[in-house]
């Protein structure tokens, strides 16, 4: 449980005052770190607070945020402040009333708007920053090559972290042979950085008001098809979702070939946060995507 009356402290300084008495109530969205619904003089926040070690974290999301809502594509909460105060950490944004993922015109719309989003480009893959997917360190340093990009700071930095787990044997030969094969799987497919999302699941996107919003991002650029192979991994999009992307940007061809290839980084990582369950599905998935390389 965080400090309040430091949190207050630190929350005045950025022009929130949280309402006296103080009454947070504990909400959805906390899964790393806490988080709540707070009232201020200026209306309803919602609030995530940790230790003082997850200030770097809040900050790059917090950048996230605003790099995404500099694109002016899909909706995402502004935020409102960020710090550190003691032992806690935090980072205050927007309230949104939220409807679930909302009808059939507000995926298309969806759609049209990460359209949109990917259309904005940097000069190289990667971002200016490093961040972290999960709670797992994320490698954004500046690339021009994406095929080197994927393979050094996406699939090597993950598979290194399984091994430091104990994951070995057939995983590790897996991803030895895998990163010889990256070449021939990619290609001379040579996507433009797009600005991504990131981490885009079903868990990460809603509905205000009939209007999409997309939250708790990994952003950094690179190809839009890493968005959309995470979009679905766990499912949670409608068909009109991808009849729209399609419509307003067509995906390139070979991008079904390329899909478990980059569906592989998020099982990775959910084998390295939650454990030898997704063990076999990452092992499946490099299997695949060796055999679509040859």
């Amino acid at each position: 449980m965080p400090n309040w009356q430091r949190l207050r402290a630190s929350l005045l300084d950025a022009g929130l005052d949280l309402t006296e008495p103080i009454r947070p109530r504990a909400v959805g969205g906390g899964d790393i770190n806490a988080a709540w619904r707070v009232e201020t003089d200026s209306g309803r926040v919602f609030l995530k607070t940790g230790s003082a070690d997850a200030l770097e974290m809040f900050a790059a999301e917090a950048e996230g945020l605003e790099t995404l809502s500099g694109a002016n594509a899909v909706r995402v909460p502004a935020v409102l402040a960020y710090g550190a105060c003691g032992a806690d950490s935090f980072l205050a944004l927007e309230w949104i009333d939220f409807e679930g993922h909302g009808a059939a015109s507000t995926d298309r719309l969806l759609g049209v708007k990460l359209a949109a989003q990917h259309r904005v480009f940097a000069d190289a893959h990667g971002w200016h920053r490093d961040n972290t997917i999960g709670s797992t360190p994320q490698i954004n340093t500046w690339t021009d090559d994406w095929t080197a990009f994927y393979r050094e700071h996406r699939l090597r930095f993950q598979l290194e972290l399984a091994k430091d787990r104990g994951y070995r044997g057939a995983l590790e030969a897996l991803g030895d042979e895998l990163e010889e094969r990256l070449p021939a799987l990619i290609g001379e497919h040579e996507p433009e950085p797009s600005l991504l999302h990131g981490d885009l699941w079903g868990g990460n996107h809603a509905s205000a008001g009939g209007e999409p919003v997309i939250f708790d991002p990994a952003v950094y650029y690179g190809d839009r098809e890493t968005d959309l192979a995470m979009t679905r991994l766990f499912g949670g999009f409608s068909h009109a979702f991808y009849e729209a992307y399609e419509l307003a940007w067509p995906l390139r061809e070979g991008h079904e070939r390329r899909l478990g290839l980059y569906q592989l980084y998020h099982v990775l990582n959910h084998l390295n946060l939650f454990g030898r369950g997704y063990l076999g599905r990452a092992e499946t998935l490099m299997r695949e995507a060796i055999a679509a390389a040859s």
